[in-house]
């Protein structure tokens, strides 16, 4: 890892063969490129986690959880959460990273039973959720989206609650954003993140 820049990033190039992914995933790296650029590959140092026992739900989610309004489902439509993520609209960011090429690499990873995805339903429709992939006891959360207020939020929590039942004992956020502090994730050392993934992967 030391080989990784500043801000985390590792190489550039390769594919996304199905064997080159899980091998990335198991030594804490993961792939995030626009869609007119080569592979790229990154490992931030520190490492944006959430502790499954130190996840915050405030009072107003709870709530939200409590009247049952949203039904919580996992790998209910896989291919349709990867292809919401892909069109989020973020700030300051033209296009999407999530191409058709990625698609492909994660739907073939979900087809061999290593990625998910936890949804959100109202009312029979599909309306928030996340993918991922789950090695052993580590879930590393790859993108989130929500067609109205609440749902991703409410399936990242439901999911979580999941996890955490199994035994999965670190969720892999990548980097930092507010929505996800709020939530209870926090920075950790790449070396000790890396250190967890050998003791509940097996590197």
């Amino acid at each position: 890892m030391d080989a990784a820049s500043s801000d985390g990033l590792l190489a550039i190039g390769g594919d996304l063969r199905t064997e080159r992914l899980l091998l990335a995933y198991k030594n804490g790296i993961f792939p995030w490129y626009n869609e007119d650029e080569p592979p790229m590959w990154w490992s931030p140092d520190p490492r944006f986690v959430l502790f499954p026992e130190e996840l915050r739900i405030s009072k107003s989610m709870k709530q939200i959880v409590k009247k049952n309004e949203f039904e919580f489902k996992v790998n209910g439509a896989f291919e349709h959460v990867i292809r919401n993520c892909s069109q989020v609209k973020r700030n300051g960011v033209h296009g999407t990273w999530i191409s058709n090429d990625i698609i492909e690499a994660y739907t073939e990873l979900h087809r061999l039973g290593y990625a998910y995805s936890a949804e959100a339903w109202l009312q029979g429709q599909l309306v928030g959720g996340l993918y991922g992939v789950l090695l052993g006891n580590v879930f590393f959360g790859e993108s989130m989206f929500s067609l109205v207020s609440n749902a991703s939020k409410f399936a990242f929590i439901s999911w979580v609650q999941s996890l955490q039942q199994q035994g999965v004992i670190l969720i892999d956020c990548q980097v930092h954003t507010p929505h996800l502090e709020s939530l209870g994730s926090r920075m950790i050392r790449r070396s000790d993140f890396v250190e967890i993934l050998k003791e509940n992967i097996g590197v």
